[in-house]
């Protein structure tokens, strides 16, 4: 008369291993949104068609950031985001100094012995395309020496 049925056992484990499985769900779900790539594009598209000179910061959040000749991706605890430009090629200025400086607004004739010696350093940054540590903020920029018209983004 005092026995525990034997189906309310089963019951109960049941009952556990739903509680777990639905616990595992709720810690699979990223806590954060994925970076918004399209509006970092839409920038880079806006300072791409300005006249030389024209620059613009933008604040991201992302812990990692791609630039390809007419891409750009983040990365964030939440996913991932790619968004393509219109007006391109994007030149990364992260991995040069000299592109670094100009992006951050030095005259490239000050920073480049020549207008060659730019237009080479714009092809070989335009050739880089793997993940690198996104800072807080992107900065945008277009610059045109020498023949050599590009948009900076680092």
């Amino acid at each position: 008369m005092f026995d525990v049925p034997v189906d309310t056992v089963y019951l109960w484990l049941g009952v556990a291993a739903f509680s777990v499985a639905v616990l595992g769900v709720i810690l699979a779900v990223p806590t954060t949104a994925p970076p918004d790539a399209t509006r970092v594009a839409d920038a880079v598209d806006r300072v791409a068609v300005e006249p030389a000179g024209a620059q613009r910061t933008m604040q991201i959040d992302a812990t990692e950031i791609r630039l390809g000749p007419r891409q750009i991706s983040l990365r964030n605890e939440g996913g991932s985001a790619t968004a393509s430009v219109t007006h391109g090629p994007i030149t990364p200025a992260v991995d040069d100094d000299q592109l670094e400086l100009v992006l951050y607004g030095r005259p490239p004739n000050i920073v480049f012995e020549s207008p060659a010696a730019f237009a080479r350093a714009v092809e070989a940054a335009q050739t880089r395309t793997e993940w690198q540590p996104a800072p807080a903020q992107v900065e945008i920029r277009r610059v045109d020496w020498g023949g050599t018209d590009v948009t900076l983004v680092g």
